[in-house]
C-alpha cells in the first residue's frame, strides 16, 4: 500500500510524503522547508530514498540539502534544471521512470509556469504529483514558459484517467474558484464544487486533492472549449489557445 502525507507549510505550500508499506521506502515532494518532514519520518521511522522536485522555485527546493545531509537521500529534478535544483543527483525527463517498492513514478515533461518543470505520475495510486502546473480551479503562471506550453502541458494531464488524484502544490483553490464563476458563472458542476471548498475552508481542512474528472468540470483553464467561457470572453470565435491566453492573462490581475 502507498501511504500520502500531506504537509501544510508556509502560507500555502504543500509538501508531500509518500511511502510504500512494504519496502519502507518513503519519497519527499517539493520540500519548501526541512524540518516537517524530517519531524514525520521519524515519527514514523521511515526511510527517505528519494527527493523529487518538481521545478526549481525556491520554494520548492528550500528544505533540499538539510535533507539529503541529515538522509542521504537521492535528489531527483528535471536535467533540463540540473543547474537550479540544489544537491541533484538524478536527472530525469519524460519517458524516465522510478521506483518506490513495487509503485512505479513517471517523469511527464510540463513546461509552462518554468520551463524545466516536470510531474510525477504513479498510475497503480490513480496520483498526479503536478507541482505548479494544475492547480485546483487553475493553473499555474507563465514565468519562464508559453500559454502554448503550458496548454500543451495540461493536455497531457487531461489525457490521464478521471479518477487520478491531482497533488498539487499550493492551497489556491478557493481563490481560484472566484476566478473561475467570473467566466463560468452558470457551471452547475462550478456552483455545487464551490459551496463545498466554503465549507473546507471556513473548517480549516485542505482542499486538494482534487480529481482530474472533477477540474474537467470545473477548471476553465480546462475548459476553454466552453461555450459560455467564450461568451464570457467575447470571443466567440476564438481557437483554444486564444481562449486559454486570454483566460490567464485576466487572471495574472484578477
Amino acid at each position: 500500500m502507498l501511504e500520502i502525507q500531506q504537509i501544510p507549510v508556509l502560507n500555502d505550500n504543500y509538501i508531500y510524503l509518500i511511502h510504500d508499506s512494504l519496502s519502507k521506502e518513503t519519497a519527499v515532494i517539493d520540500p519548501a522547508v526541512a524540518s516537517p518532514a524530517i519531524e514525520i519520518l521519524k515519527e514514523n521511522n521511515w526511510r527517505l530514498t528519494y527527493l523529487l522536485n518538481t521545478h526549481h522555485h525556491s520554494d520548492h527546493v528550500g528544505g533540499n540539502l538539510e535533507l539529503k545531509q541529515q538522509t542521504q537521500c537521492q535528489i531527483v529534478g528535471a536535467a533540463i534544471d540540473e543547474h537550479r535544483i540544489p544537491g541533484i543527483d538524478q536527472k530525469v525527463q519524460e519517458g524516465d521512470t522510478l521506483k518506490i517498492g513495487s509503485y512505479t513514478i513517471e517523469i511527464i515533461n510540463c513546461a509552462g509556469h518554468t520551463t524545466g518543470h516536470i510531474a510525477f505520475y504513479i498510475p497503480e495510486a490513480n496520483a498526479l504529483f503536478c507541482g505548479d502546473t494544475l492547480f485546483a480551479m487553475g493553473c499555474g503562471r507563465l514565468f519562464e514558459g508559453s500559454a502554448e506550453q503550458m496548454q500543451h502541458s495540461l493536455a497531457k494531464f487531461s489525457a490521464l484517467p478521471l479518477n487520478t488524484q491531482i497533488y498539487c502544490a499550493h492551497e489556491y483553490t478557493l481563490a481560484n474558484s472566484r476566478f473561475a464563476l467570473s467566466v463560468e458563472p452558470h457551471n452547475n458542476d462550478l456552483l455545487t464544487s464551490i459551496e463545498h471548498i466554503k465549507k473546507l475552508t471556513a473548517n480549516k481542512q485542505a482542499t486538494i486533492p482534487t480529481t482530474l474528472e472533477q477540474e474537467l468540470a470545473t477548471n476553465p483553464f480546462l475548459r476553454t472549449s466552453s461555450p459560455e467561457i467564450k461568451e464570457s470572453l467575447a470571443m466567440p470565435n476564438a481557437s483554444n489557445l486564444e481562449i486559454f491566453t486570454e483566460l490567464r492573462e485576466r487572471k495574472n490581475s484578477f
